[in-house]
C-alpha cells in the first residue's frame, strides 16, 4: 500500500535517486536539491511503499507577472516515480495529495509544464486559454498548463507565468 507523506531530511538521497532514475539525467534532482537550500516555501511529498520510497513530487512558489503586478501561486515540478513503479497510479496519488494540500493553503493556482494527456485529468488546462504563457521560449502551448483554484485572484489577469529562477538552468 502506498503512503503519501511530507519529505523528511533523511529522504533526501532517496529522492535524488528517484528523480535521476525517472528523468535519466541529474538536472531535475539538482533543481530539487538547490530549491531545498534556497526556498523555504516548498511542498515536497514522497510516495512510500513499506520502507522504500518510490515517488516524489515538488511544488515551489511561482508567479504570474501581469502589468507589474505579481500573483503568487505554485509550480508543480518535478514529479517522478521509479521506472519500475510507473503506471501504477503512484504519480496520480502524489498529484492529488499535493493539490489537496495546496487547496488547504488557499493557493490560487498551480502551473505545470508536462504531458498534455496526463495533467488534464486533475483539472489542469491550457494556460493560454487564460492568457498566460510560459517564461521559456519554445514551450509547446499544449504542454504548459494551469489549474486555477481561485478564479477571483486571476480574474482579468494575463501575462507570463514563471517558475523560480532555479529552474532556468535545467531548461
Amino acid at each position: 500500500m502506498i503512503n503519501i507523506r511530507t519529505e523528511k531530511p533523511e529522504d533526501v538521497l532517496q529522492v535524488r535517486k528517484i528523480n535521476e532514475q525517472a528523468f535519466e539525467t541529474p538536472a531535475e534532482a539538482t533543481v530539487v536539491d538547490t530549491l531545498r537550500q534556497t526556498c523555504p516555501n516548498l511542498l515536497s511529498l514522497v510516495a512510500e511503499d513499506g520502507h522504500c520510497l518510490v515517488g516524489h513530487i515538488l511544488f515551489s512558489p511561482a508567479e504570474v507577472d501581469c502589468l507589474g503586478r505579481n500573483i503568487e501561486g505554485m509550480g508543480l515540478a518535478p514529479m517522478a516515480v521509479l521506472p519500475n513503479r510507473q503506471r501504477q497510479g503512484i504519480g496520480s496519488q502524489l498529484v492529488k495529495c499535493g493539490i489537496g494540500i495546496l487547496r488547504e493553503w488557499d493557493c490560487p493556482y498551480v502551473i505545470v509544464l508536462g504531458h498534455p494527456k496526463y495533467y488534464p485529468r486533475f483539472g489542469f488546462e491550457l494556460a493560454s486559454k487564460h492568457g498566460l504563457s510560459s517564461q521559456w521560449d519554445g514551450v509547446p502551448d499544449e504542454a504548459f498548463m494551469i489549474m486555477i483554484m481561485d478564479h477571483a485572484a486571476l480574474n482579468g489577469v494575463s501575462g507570463t507565468a514563471r517558475y523560480r529562477k532555479e529552474f532556468d538552468e535545467a531548461m
